[in-house]
């Protein structure tokens, strides 16, 4: 057992570039219910990805599946992160990915806020820093308060909130005090399972009610089923399968997760493709002005630039959890070899835009050393949003994690062992 890496002193960023991050996030979150709603896009956007990548598959199974017997999801939660890096070539403030299941380090990101807000207030004068230039980080109550609204619409006081994690869970503090906030302040009992755990004690009665044991499911937060790791036989399928079919509220549904695909970001970066579900010219002229550059590896052009200039590109497979990007000299490789394979086995993959971020001197703390580093950061702004029916409920920005590397490092995450947790400071 040891700490959560963290930053030293926080990072210094533009006011005017985090407003218009914070802006975004309910904009994300609109987006990602609305896409969701669109089944037949999300099939259609996925067809070539799902023949290339298995896991991919069997996520857009199930989803097909809920499409066959028609299955609504009337009340929907999503908790979305959307990170960031502002571009040091042209000053923008550019996406990286959105994220739709397991947005995770809720907890450490106000830790770590309140720790360099203590360290500035007495050393202030020494450090020539103020305070008050530190936004406040409150994601991990505004997280609990979405989760507790959808327990209360779901309209069941002896139902209990379901956590779907991972056996080897690393991170478990984290989702420990997002769970004793809601048992503390909103009396929700939150159990936690294993998708293995799940398939031999959950049962799906009649009526869609999802039962773990004697107890009735309100709402199931996922912290797990992101990655093929945590699907090694067909019990855990069939667990997720089952808990899609019932009437409990899914924190992601599927098709909420399946917007969070790298091809659906791809997608939704093409010209026009945001007016199929975004009316207002103004919100679709605010999330384009964020979008890197995109590609599918069926762009020849963007293909030929990429094998000549390698280093300003990212190859993205359809993974979360980090540790899965292709970079450098491995992107030509790459894009070389898959010129040669099957076409099916391009559309596992998309081209992205590499963005270069500013690089800043910090002092970062892993396993109690602490080493000084020249260092870039990403910027990852928390969202909830919760609707029943036609009413939504909360559409919010909730907050913010900010991870700090070293500059010559190419990953981003916390858990997988690249970046510390960080903060902003204000400029």
């Amino acid at each position: 057992m040891t700490h959560s890496p963290f930053s030293l002193l926080p990072i210094s960023f533009p006011r005017s570039n985090w407003q218009q991050a914070c802006e975004l996030a309910p904009l994300f979150n609109e987006l990602v219910d609305r896409v969701s709603l669109d089944g037949e896009f999300l099939q259609e956007s996925l067809s070539r990805t799902k023949e290339a990548d298995v896991f991919t598959r069997r996520l857009l199974d199930i989803h097909s599946k809920m499409l066959e017997i028609n299955k609504r999801e009337e009340i929907r939660l999503g908790l979305h992160r959307s990170d960031y890096m502002l571009d040091a070539q042209t000053n923008s403030l550019l996406q990286v990915e959105l994220n739709t299941i397991s947005t995770s380090s809720i907890a450490p990101g106000c830790i770590v806020s309140e720790l360099h807000r203590n360290l500035i207030n007495q050393n202030g004068k020494l450090l020539g820093l103020d305070s008050g230039n530190i936004p406040r980080n409150n994601n991990v109550s505004q997280y609990a308060e979405a989760l507790a609204k959808a327990w209360i619409e779901y309209n069941n006081s002896r139902a209990v909130i379901l956590a779907v994690v991972q056996a080897d869970e690393h991170n478990m503090y984290d989702q420990l005090w997002l769970l004793s906030i809601l048992k503390e302040r909103y009396g929700v009992t939150v159990i936690r399972k294993t998708l293995t755990e799940i398939d031999a004690d959950a049962v799906l009665l009649p009526d869609g009610t999802l039962l773990v044991g004697d107890r009735e499911v309100a709402v199931v937060y996922f912290r797990a089923g992101y990655t093929p790791r945590d699907y090694p036989s067909e019990s855990e399928w069939r667990a997720r399968l089952l808990m899609e079919q019932s009437s409990a509220v899914k924190c992601p549904s599927i098709s909420y997760h399946l917007v969070g695909t790298k091809k659906i970001q791809q997608e939704l970066a093409k010209p026009n493709v945001l007016e199929r579900f975004i009316e207002n010219e103004d919100d679709i002229e605010k999330l384009r002005k964020c979008f890197a550059g995109l590609w599918d590896l069926d762009d020849s052009n963007a293909v030929k630039n990429a094998i000549k200039r390698p280093e300003l590109f990212v190859i993205k497979p359809q993974r979360e959890g980090g540790g899965n990007n292709i970079y450098g000299d491995d992107v030509r490789e790459t894009l070389l070899k898959l010129e040669k394979e099957r076409s099916e086995e391009r559309a596992a993959y998309i081209l992205m835009q590499r963005i270069f971020p500013f690089t800043a001197p910090a002092c970062l703390v892993r396993d109690g050393s602490c080493h000084q580093v020249n260092s870039v950061s990403e910027v990852g702004i928390f969202g909830a949003y919760l609707r029943n029916k036609e009413k939504v409920i909360m559409n919010d920005e909730c907050g913010y994690l900010i991870r700090t590397k070293g500059s010559t490092a190419n990953e981003g995450g916390v858990i997988s062992g690249y970046a510390v947790i960080d903060i902003i400071y204000l400029t």
